[in-house]
């Protein structure tokens, strides 16, 4: 699968939305298990090679939906890697804090809370790595 056009655009395009240092980190503290490889195989060639690509929308975008699905279905690991996506993209923490306290209204408080106390970790872990390149 790895020798695919698609496969290739979604390794760059992975690489993009984490940072060249998260991709690596990503790559080597979940995907070294043979499982998991086949895992990200897949999620590179058909998620970042083909879904992350098409026309139409703009990565910032792209990232707000992620953050509004995650938040919707409760996949608080998801959420972690899309609110680092989206901060490479543009969104500010402050713009972040209202998505989510928007969709308060529409998911539910519960669920809401659940993705502050993820976003509150990202934002201080991405505040401290910045700090240390810095």
């Amino acid at each position: 699968m790895t020798d695919t056009e698609l496969y290739a655009r979604g390794t760059a395009m992975r690489r993009e939305l984490y940072g060249e240092a998260a991709a690596e980190r990503s790559s080597r503290e979940t995907y070294t298990d043979p499982m998991m490889k086949k895992f990200l195989d897949v999620a590179t060639e058909n998620v970042f090679g083909a879904l992350w690509n098409r026309p139409g929308l703009d990565l910032k975008a792209r990232t707000m939906i992620c953050v509004a699905s995650d938040v919707s279905t409760g996949r608080e690991p998801e959420l972690a890697i899309h609110l680092r996506f989206a901060l490479r993209q543009g969104w500010s923490e402050e713009e972040l804090t209202e998505a989510l306290l928007h969709l308060s209204g529409y998911v539910g408080l519960p669920l809401v809370r659940g993705a502050m106390l993820v976003a509150k970790r990202v934002f201080a872990e991405i505040r401290a790595e910045n700090a240390k390149q810095s």
